[in-house]
């Protein structure tokens, strides 16, 4: 049973990283880095948050995260505001155009995969995939263990 649980999720592993590389392939020259992306994509998702939520959202080190903020700021991709009540929290939201330069990036990204979903998939093939992607979205918000040592005998 092991053995089949580990082939199968190493299947799902590898198609996955499959699919992820060919969607990083049909990103347009010139686009925003993956790092930016990903903030602009949690802003998009969860509305204004704090940054420290959102450094726990994106996985990031505070540091990394205030440097980040400081590029998209710069971009004008998002816009930070003192909270009036805790006047150390700062709240990070996504602007206008920085919801422009989210849609922009993933178009060319949709279009490829709307067309090669059509060209090669069967309905039922796509019917599934759609189903799969709310369980895919479930799995990538698991807080449950991360490390290999926590799935491994002891």
């Amino acid at each position: 049973m092991a053995t089949m649980e580990a082939e199968q999720s190493t299947l799902i592993v590898r198609s996955v990283l499959a699919l992820v590389r060919r969607l990083r392939a049909e990103r347009p020259p010139g686009s925003v880095k993956l790092a930016a992306l990903s903030i602009l994509s949690t802003l998009h998702r969860f509305g204004p948050l704090p940054g420290r939520q959102l450094a726990a959202e994106e996985r990031l080190q505070p540091q990394s995260l205030t440097r980040l903020l400081g590029e998209l700021e710069a971009e004008g991709w998002i816009a930070r505001t003192r909270s009036k009540i805790d006047r150390r929290e700062i709240s990070i939201a996504l602007t206008a155009r920085g919801r422009r330069v989210l849609a922009d990036d993933i178009r060319a990204r949709r279009i490829w995969l709307e067309a090669a979903m059509n060209a090669a998939l069967s309905q039922a093939e796509r019917d599934a995939l759609l189903n799969a992607s709310g369980a895919m979205f479930k799995l990538a918000r698991f807080a449950g263990a991360t490390h290999l040592s926590d799935h491994e005998p002891g």
